[in-house]
């Protein structure tokens, strides 16, 4: 035995060392090739505009404490516009080729985007585009270049938005699972599949005129770049007029009908370079990563601080696509303590979520008001939970397509009492008090408990309110009206008084600099994200330990069905009441 147990030490003893050993090298090469040289860009260079990479504003801080090692990634929208903006008046750049774009940006992202290369195109240099294919989304960005390109055998989605919701009312009953929903706002509808089985009046309403709102933004801007009416461009969606290549060029969607050589061809004709050679190019994020490291005047003391909460609220600490109020708090302390920096601009971008983790946020603004002004730039969405957290700013921009409002709050507890006695499951319990037991999964859900939720969704939405009526300077009265858990478009938001101004996050910072009084500034983004060694072996192998079945489960079944795998996942994980959304809106 004492053999057997020797040799069992060693084994053990083998494994482990090699482990370290392994994590060891990953965490060398972490710091020996964590500072890579960055692109080098040639005259006469093109900027490929290849975005599928890139999903977030903010590419996000992370420090990994147990090592001392510390990352900057370079690969958000907001790294993306800095490169464009840097382009325009870099003389090695000629212009920027967008081929076969398959962006994920959301429609104020995308806008933001756009909004950047129509200024690019003021310095002279071109913007081309070519696809194989051109979904909507993907037009409404390619349809800023000056010329664009689609394949002769290729096809063009213009067709108008559109919202489809599974109602769930009739298949709880079918099996037995029910969700006991509490809530408060005739709007909030993130709950509304259910407890109908179709749409309500108000739901219809307000997604109604949301998607006109997005899509009079979309076709303004295509208006604009292509000089195609309004009218046509509404007529062309309606019957579906520009599905084909001849049909998209026929009605002036796209300027030429080619092969992507013949693309190719055209932008090497441009730049005067022979066709039998290849022209240089530079990808975006290499060249953004460039413009990162090394435009910084470092001599500029005075600073705006740029504090990203991005993603769904969850609590805890956060991560680049979730906001918790660990980073986002320490954000803004370090922020308010910097004599260097003299205002704060809050980017958002997010669908609310968890409210106590809302409050605790909107608490530490309150707070670093008092030092600086703090300034809202609202993202692709800014609802629930998200306005909770920009309410009380000194000024809120939002884009025209930002999605905004969802004040409203709600409680949801999945039951499964009746699929217990089907199945035969019976629950018994014993307590010492009348209140003791709380909810059970598999009892019916009591009036006291139901009259007890109630209150306290009553108590956060009445403090919403407050909060909303005081950062707006409105009554509560005024607030109702507009609150119920609808959701507005940033250009209706500016009508009801929720928003101040309608621009991007360019215009969050000539305003923040204005009202801190300074001229010459520099940006510093935040936050940091702390991380752990299980995080820095999932940066290195592309999946976490603890999430390989989460990585392969997407490989098999493909991205948009483990998204929805994902939706009822973290729907079952719902804890305490939650401002969020009712909708995910997505352009396709």
């Amino acid at each position: 035995m004492k053999f057997l147990g020797n040799v069992l030490a060693t084994v053990i003893g083998i494994f482990v060392f090699c482990m370290v050993f392994f994590f060891g090298l990953l965490f060398l090469g972490a710091i020996m090739g964590g500072d890579k040289d960055t692109v080098r860009v040639k005259d006469n260079s093109v900027i490929e505009l290849d975005l599928s990479k890139v999903t977030l504003d903010y590419g996000g801080k992370v420090n990994f404490k147990e090592f001392n090692y510390f990352e900057t990634k370079h690969d958000g929208l907001i790294d993306v516009i800095n490169a464009i903006d840097a382009a325009k008046a870099d003389d090695q750049i000629k212009g920027i080729s967008i081929l076969n774009n398959e962006s994920q940006l959301g429609m104020a992202q995308s806008k933001a985007l756009r909004d950047k290369l129509e200024d690019f195109k003021k310095s002279g240099k071109f913007v081309v585009a070519y696809s194989n294919y051109i979904s909507q989304r993907d037009y409404y960005l390619n349809s800023v270049a000056d010329s664009l390109y689609l394949n002769p055998i290729g096809e063009l989605e213009f067709k108008g938005l559109s919202s489809e919701i599974l109602y769930l009312k009739e298949l709880q009953e079918k099996t037995g699972i029910k969700m006991e929903v509490i809530r408060h706002g005739k709007y909030k509808s993130a709950v509304e599949p259910f407890l109908a089985q179709e749409m309500s009046p108000e739901n219809r309403e307000q997604i109604s005129v949301l998607l006109n709102g997005v899509w009079n933004t979309v076709v303004t801007d295509i208006s604009k770049s292509r000089n195609i009416s309004v009218d046509s461009l509404n007529s062309i969606a309606n019957s579906l007029g520009a599905r084909t290549p001849e049909l998209a060029l026929s009605k002036h969607m796209i300027d030429k009908i080619a092969y992507e050589d013949e693309y190719h061809n055209a932008i090497k004709k441009q730049l005067k370079v022979k066709e039998d050679e290849d022209y240089k190019t530079v990808d975006i994020l290499d060249y953004a990563k460039k413009v990162a490291t090394s435009a910084v005047d470092y001599s500029v003391k005075d600073v705006i601080a740029v504090v990203y909460a991005q993603g769904e609220i969850q609590g805890g600490e956060g991560d680049v696509n979730i906001i918790g109020e660990g980073a986002v708090k320490r954000a803004l302390k370090a922020a308010r303590e910097d004599e260097d920096v003299k205002a704060i601009v809050l980017r958002v971008d997010s669908p609310g979520g968890s409210a106590l983790t809302s409050e605790l946020i909107w608490r530490e603004i309150e707070i670093t008001k008092k030092d600086k002004p703090v300034i809202v730039s609202m993202g692709n969405v800014a609802a629930s939970g998200g306005y909770y957290i920009s309410c009380n700013a000194d000024r809120i921009f939002a884009e025209p397509s930002t999605i905004t409002g969802s004040i409203g709050v709600f409680g949801i507890l999945p039951n499964m009492n009746e699929l217990g006695k089907n199945i035969g499951i019976n629950a018994e319990q014993v307590a010492t008090h009348d209140n003791a037991a709380g909810y059970s999964l598999f009892e019916p859900v009591s009036e006291d408990f139901k009259a007890f939720t109630l209150e306290s969704i009553e108590n956060i939405y009445t403090t919403f309110l407050t909060r909303v009526a005081t950062g707006r300077k409105m009554t509560t009265e005024q607030v109702d009206a507009i609150a119920q858990g609808r959701v507005w478009t940033g250009t209706d938001a500016l009508k009801n008084g929720l928003v101040d101004e309608l621009g991007g996050l360019d215009d969050a910072l000539k305003y923040a600099a204005k009202v801190a009084k300074v001229e010459d500034y520099r940006v510093e983004n935040y936050p940091e994200y702390d991380k752990k060694l299980e995080d820095l072996i999932a940066n290195f192998t592309g999946i976490s330990m603890f999430q390989s079945r989460e990585a392969l489960l997407k490989e098999q079944i493909g991205e948009e069905n483990f998204q929805l795998l994902e939706q009822i996942k973290r729907a079952n994980q719902l804890k305490g009441v939650q401002a969020m959304m009712p909708f995910e809106l997505k352009i396709k």
